[in-house]
C-alpha cells in the first residue's frame, strides 16, 4: 500500500512496469497443441457428417410443410371450404348460439310477457305479436329494443302506459339484463318453421312430452310474407290499434242473426251498471230481466286503456258486441231481449276480464 509509514514516499508509489513485461502473450497460448491439427477427418467421419446435414435439412422441409398444410386446413375449418364443401366453423358456432339464444327468450317471453300478450303472441291485454304484417314492418329488432328499454311510452307518448320498462339500463331499471333482452328479441324474431326445443328454465335440459319426445315451438317471423299492395299500415301504438274494429266480430254470411253493437239509439229499457279499473271489472255477477231489453251502463275508469262489454251464451257465441271505448268515459249499451239463462259478459280486448250475467230467474 502506498501510505504506510515509515517508508519513503517514492518507495510508496506503485513499482513501474518493465516493457518486455507488457508486450502480448505468444499466440501458442491460445491455439491446441500440434498434435491436434495432425489428425484429419476419416472418411467414413466425413460421409456421417453429409448424411447428418441432408437429414436434418429434411426433418426441417417435413416440418415446415406439415405447418403449412396444418395452417391451410385450419383456415377453411375455420372459414369453410371453397365452393361451399363445408360449412365454416364461425357460422355453425354462431347458428347454434343463436337457437340457444331463441330458445332462452321463449322462457323468457312465457315467463314475463305472455300474461299480457299471449301465450302465442295472440294479444290479450297488450297488442298482438304474432300477425305477419306488423312482425314485417313494425316490430324491427331496433324498435323492439327501444320498446323494452324505455317502455310503452315510445310507442304512445304516454307516461302512464301500461307497457313497463324491462330492461335494467331503463329508468326506472326493470327485471332484464342486457344478454336477456337479447334472447327475448331473437324469440321474438325467429323465423316461422324452424322448430325450437322447449327447455327447463333451471336445468335447460328438453321438456319432454307424452310420448317421451322434447316439445318444440316455432318461430313468428314469415321470411316469405309481402303485404298486400295498398295496405293500411300496422298502427305504432297498440291504443290505436286496440280502436280499430274488433277482429272477433262474426264474419258476413254465418247462420243466425249477428251479433248487435252498441250503444245505438236511445237506450231503453232497465239498466244494469258495471265499471272497468285497473284491467278488470269492478264486480263479476251482473244481473237482468228475461226476454226484455235492457241497458248497460258501463264505465271505463282505465286512462287511455280501452274496454268494452261483450255477451256471450253457453257456447262461447257473441249475442252482444259492445262498441270499443278508451277510459275515462262512460257508455251506455242497448241490449236486446235475451232468452232467461247464465250467459257471460266480456271485455274482447281482455279476455281475462270476465263475470257472469244471469238473465231471468
Amino acid at each position: 500500500m502506498t501510505d504506510q509509514p515509515g517508508q519513503d514516499p517514492a518507495q510508496r508509489l506503485p513499482a513501474p512496469r518493465p516493457d518486455e513485461e507488457r508486450l502480448p502473450a505468444p499466440a501458442d497460448r491460445f491455439t491446441a497443441p500440434p498434435s491436434v491439427h495432425r489428425t484429419e477427418l476419416s472418411p467414413e467421419r466425413a460421409a456421417g457428417i453429409v448424411r447428418q446435414s441432408a437429414s436434418a435439412r429434411w426433418v426441417g422441409f417435413l416440418a415446415v410443410t406439415i405447418v403449412a398444410l396444418f395452417v391451410i386446413a385450419y383456415y377453411f375449418y375455420e372459414l369453410g371450404a371453397p365452393g361451399g364443401l363445408t360449412e365454416s366453423r364461425l357460422s355453425v358456432e354462431a347458428e347454434a348460439q343463436q337457437v340457444t339464444a331463441v330458445e332462452r327468450g321463449y322462457n323468457i317471453y312465457q315467463a314475463n310477457c305472455a300474461r299480457c300478450h299471449g301465450v302465442n303472441g295472440e294479444g290479450g291485454i297488450g297488442p298482438t305479436l304474432n300477425r305477419q304484417d306488423k312482425l314485417f314492418a313494425h316490430l324491427s329488432e331496433e324498435y323492439l329494443r327501444n320498446i323494452l328499454e324505455v317502455g310503452g311510452r315510445y310507442a304512445c307518448g304516454n307516461p302512464n302506459s301500461q307497457m313497463p320498462v324491462w330492461a335494467d339500463t331503463g329508468n326506472p331499471p326493470g327485471p332484464l339484463n342486457y344478454r336477456q333482452i337479447d334472447e327475448l328479441i331473437a324469440f321474438l324474431r325467429a323465423e316461422k318453421g324452424v322448430e325450437y326445443e322447449m327447455r327447463d328454465p333451471e336445468l335447460n335440459e328438453p321438456i319432454l312430452g307424452p310420448d317421451g319426445e322434447p316439445l318444440t315451438f316455432e318461430g313468428w317471423v314469415d321470411p316469405n310474407y309481402q303485404p298486400e299492395p295498398g295496405a293500411t299500415p300496422y298502427p305504432a301504438c297498440w291504443a290505436d290499434e286496440f280502436a280499430q274494429p274488433s277482429a272477433s266480430a262474426s264474419p258476413g254470411g254465418s247462420a243466425g242473426p249477428s251479433p248487435t253493437a252498441g250503444p245505438s239509439g236511445e237506450p231503453t229499457g232497465e239498466a244494469v251498471e258495471v265499471a272497468a279499473e285497473n284491467i278488470a271489472f269492478d264486480q263479476s255477477e251482473l244481473a237482468a230481466p228475461a226476454d226484455t231489453a235492457f241497458q248497460i251502463v258501463f264505465e271505463n275508469r282505465d286512462q287511455g286503456i280501452p274496454h268494452d262489454v261483450d255477451v256471450l251464451d253457453a257456447n262461447s257465441q257473441k249475442v252482444f258486441d259492445g262498441e270499443i271505448v278508451s277510459g275515462p268515459t262512460t257508455a251506455t249499451y242497448s241490449v236486446p231481449a235475451l232468452a232467461a239463462g247464465e250467459y257471460t259478459f266480456v271485455c274482447s280486448v281482455h279476455p281475462n276480464m270476465t263475470g257472469t250475467l244471469t238473465v231471468g230467474g
